[in-house]
């Protein structure tokens, strides 16, 4: 297992490591505006957002590592300071990337990219059309972390108003993330399309779970049951009194007296269904 300090590799081969290691992540596809009025856009995976009161997003166009210049898209930012940020759905995923290619000054991305340039409600940069949604943003502080390539330079944005679209919205008005199709950005040339890798995770329960220390040793150390079946056996405020167990079996005979590995593949397939609560009524039967 490599072990390695970053001081002691390339700044490029660093980076390497780091983005495909922090993965996948969400890309902001930022629009901004310079001082002549001359639209520019970018997408950036160093990005997320911060909090809800106010609406935080932060992300960051670091410093080029090969020449150790700065982005369009920060410069734009510090002589404006307004951003609009959208977000990148599947249907426009090689769009994006194609406007990511580094055009000189005075080139529209959105132009050479075909996209649509909408005016914004109160912010100068131009959102763009064909994003699902759209956060207009203003600019309430730049972090720089360093002067050398790679360095990164955090754009804290305020969001002052959300554009989304109707058709990605459920009956209930909230943003349904099959609709939306959202992609993200890992290491190299890779992305993750968000949809078709979600899988869903109960929260714990309002009340305390037992926690995996209160698990049995038997079951805790089992050589069945994984780190995520233990979590998921954790997550419940009590075990099922003897009567429930008792029950079980009078309706599941096959399950009684099998030896303690086929009890702990039986409720592993209840837990791969998300039934916790069968899962261990079989382990504690007798």
């Amino acid at each position: 297992m490599p072990s390695i300090d970053p001081k002691e590799i390339s700044t490029g081969k660093l980076h390497a490591y780091l983005l495909g290691a922090v993965a996948p992540r969400p890309i902001a596809f930022a629009s901004t505006i310079d001082e002549e009025g001359n639209p520019n856009l970018s997408p950036f995976s160093f990005f997320n957002v911060f909090g809800s009161n106010p609406p935080i997003m932060i992300f960051s166009p670091a410093r080029r590592v090969r020449d150790n210049t700065t982005k369009h898209t920060l410069q734009n930012a510090e002589a404006i300071k307004e951003v609009v940020v959208n977000v990148v759905s599947y249907d426009i995923v090689h769009q994006m990337s194609l406007s990511s290619t580094e055009y000189p000054d005075g080139v529209n991305e959105f132009i050479k990219a075909g996209f649509t340039m909408l005016p914004s409600d109160k912010v100068k940069p131009f959102r763009v059309a064909e994003s699902p949604v759209q956060f207009e943003c203003k600019v309430k502080d730049i972090i720089y972390t360093g002067s050398e390539g790679g360095a990164g330079n955090l754009i804290m944005c305020e969001v002052v108003k959300i554009h989304i679209h109707d058709d990605v919205l459920d009956e209930n008005g909230h943003i349904d993330q099959y609709k939306i199709d959202l992609v993200a950005r890992a290491g190299g040339s890779y992305y993750s399309r968000a949809r078709e890798g979600f899988f869903e995770i109960p929260k714990p329960i309002a009340t305390l779970g037992i926690g995996v220390d209160a698990i049995p040793d038997n079951i805790r150390n089992s050589n069945v049951l994984t780190g995520n079946n233990l979590g998921m056996l954790g997550n419940v405020e009590s075990l099922p009194s003897q009567a429930d167990v008792d029950n079980f079996a009078k309706d599941h005979p096959n399950f009684v007296g099998i030896d303690e590995g086929k009890k702990h593949t039986f409720a592993q397939e209840y837990l791969d269904k998300n039934d916790v609560e069968s899962a261990w009524k079989v382990l504690l039967l007798k």
